[in-house]
């Protein structure tokens, strides 16, 4: 899959600890409230959780069960490190914004410039920050995870070293 520079979709909002568990089940049907989300999701969304987004245990199948619902990515207040870890191996955007995930509210119309670290939110007219991935992860997302990126980066060194020897 490849990631483009700007993403653009409605918000979905959620709170704070969502954890694996949770969003494996169905595409987050596990959480209160929420039993007929994964059929309102339209391609492309945006999820804003809250803070710890992504606990629990360390599901490497939660990020994909994210994306095959159709959000492209997550923005949250923070994240869980394994879930942000095995977020970033697939090639799946996740940023973080505590002031996003306080002022965003579900279905808004967002615009994330995955390069710049803006969030524009269309509906409200706000403009929020997050710190931009540095080139080589943006370099990893695109390439849709860590196994096509480091198979890139062995075809290289090999070419490399065939031309020198």
């Amino acid at each position: 899959m490849t990631l483009p520079k700007v993403v653009r979709g409605r918000a979905w909002k959620f709170g704070d600890n969502i954890d694996t568990d949770q969003i494996i089940k169905h595409a987050m049907e596990g959480v209160p409230g929420r039993d007929t989300w994964a059929g309102g999701v339209e391609q492309g969304d945006i999820l804003v959780g809250g803070s710890n987004f992504g606990c629990g245990s360390s599901r490497e199948i939660a990020p994909v069960a994210i994306r095959g619902a159709g959000i492209s990515l997550v923005v949250a207040d923070s994240f869980a490190r394994i879930f942000f870890r095995n977020a970033i191996n697939m090639g799946y955007p996740i940023l973080q914004s505590p002031q996003a995930a306080e002022a965003v509210e579900e279905g808004d119309e967002l615009e994330v410039d995955l390069d710049e670290g803006i969030i524009r939110n269309f509906t409200k007219g706000d403009e929020y920050r997050c710190e931009a991935f540095p080139q080589f992860m943006n370099e990893l997302l695109r390439m849709g995870g860590l196994v096509p990126w480091v198979r890139k980066r062995l075809e290289e060194r090999r070419r490399a070293a065939a031309s020198s020897g």
